[in-house]
């Protein structure tokens, strides 16, 4: 029996919960042992929802009856919990980001390593059915060599100046999910980081010391180039697109709209909205990466994205928010 704590009952926890909820309602081996947070209200809610028990995360780490965990909580409680679950022996799944400090990742990093379990990074959209698609085309050789990626992710409103404040900034929080991506389809290790933001959306965002417009630039040692485009605003919903231009042809993964129903008329073509934010958009794959955790929690496999993937795409949001702030770029 896989007997799986969550902890944290926010808008990301609830989603892995049910999900976990779903998995566990078809099969007999697996369970949730029980949510945790330090909401009192918020666990007792999500844990009526999916079925579960409330515990405490420390009742979680200490149950021999417990074999995994998946950290939902607080981006400044992830390492300890990581580490805390690595000493006592169970499987790991925790949301991005590890934590804000590059230095403070390792530090973890050795903790997993000597306890021997498996650490599990919650990039879910390499598990998106069609990114994971176009990287298998890409791997299958379709449009040959790779030369240029270009990623796009706008959120259509921007979130509250008090997550700003706590979030590490637009490249630690929103930008870490596309450099995950770029480092996943260029199938290099950018060497040379370029990167400019402005404060265009909310006047608020900039007073907090962040931005909401951003752009970088990535180049590898063999001169393959990614560039992302990133903005807490997109008036017309949830925008992720991404192609990969390469020797031989594109490939595209474009956006999903509410429906794929079009109008036409002599006005021309309409369509239906985009879908509206992640929990939409990314359903899909957030499920596929709870299976594949999964799978990593029974030996089955070795995790992948893994803590290795965690500090890599960390060290990017790193580097691009000191080449956006000096107007230089960083060599890696």
């Amino acid at each position: 029996m896989l007997s799986i704590a969550v902890i944290g009952a926010g808008r990301i926890g609830q989603i892995h919960a049910s999900n976990l909820a779903a998995r566990a309602s078809e099969r007999g081996d697996l369970k949730i042992f029980g949510i945790a947070d330090a909401v009192d209200a918020a666990a007792t809610a999500l844990a009526a929802r999916v079925g579960a028990p409330v515990v405490t995360a420390e009742a979680a780490l200490a149950s021999p009856d417990c074999n995994a965990v998946l950290i939902a909580s607080p981006t400044d409680t992830h390492a300890d919990l990581i580490e805390q679950a690595a000493r006592a022996g169970k499987a790991v799944f925790c949301e991005k980001p590890v934590d804000l400090s590059a230095e403070r990742i390792r530090a973890v990093m050795t903790v997993v390593e000597d306890s021997g379990v498996p650490l599990f990074i919650g990039f879910n959209r390499r598990f998106d059915p069609n990114f994971a698609s176009l990287k298998a085309r890409i791997d299958a050789g379709q449009v040959g060599d790779v030369e240029l990626v270009t990623i796009l992710s706008r959120d259509p409103t921007p979130p509250p100046v008090s997550y700003i404040e706590r979030s590490g900034g637009l490249f630690r929080d929103m930008m870490i999910h596309d450099f995950d991506m770029a480092r996943f389809l260029l199938g290099e290790e950018p060497v040379e980081v370029h990167a400019v933001g402005s404060s265009l959306v909310d006047p608020a965002i900039g007073a907090a010391g962040d931005v909401d417009t951003a752009a970088v630039l990535l180049r590898t040692a063999s001169g393959k180039i990614a560039q992302i485009s990133n903005s807490r605003r997109a008036t017309y919903g949830y925008d992720q697109r991404v192609e990969v231009h390469g020797a031989k042809g594109l490939l595209r993964a474009g956006n999903i709209h509410e429906t794929s129903v079009e109008l036409a008329t002599g006005g021309g073509f309409t369509a239906d909205p985009v879908q509206p934010f992640f929990l939409e958009r990314y359903a899909a794959a957030y499920r596929l990466e709870l299976d594949a955790f999964l799978s990593c929690a029974r030996g089955e496999k070795a995790p992948s994205p893994d803590g290795e993937d965690g500090l890599k795409a960390q060290l990017l949001a790193d580097a691009s928010t000191t080449a956006a702030q000096s107007g230089q770029p960083v060599r890696l």
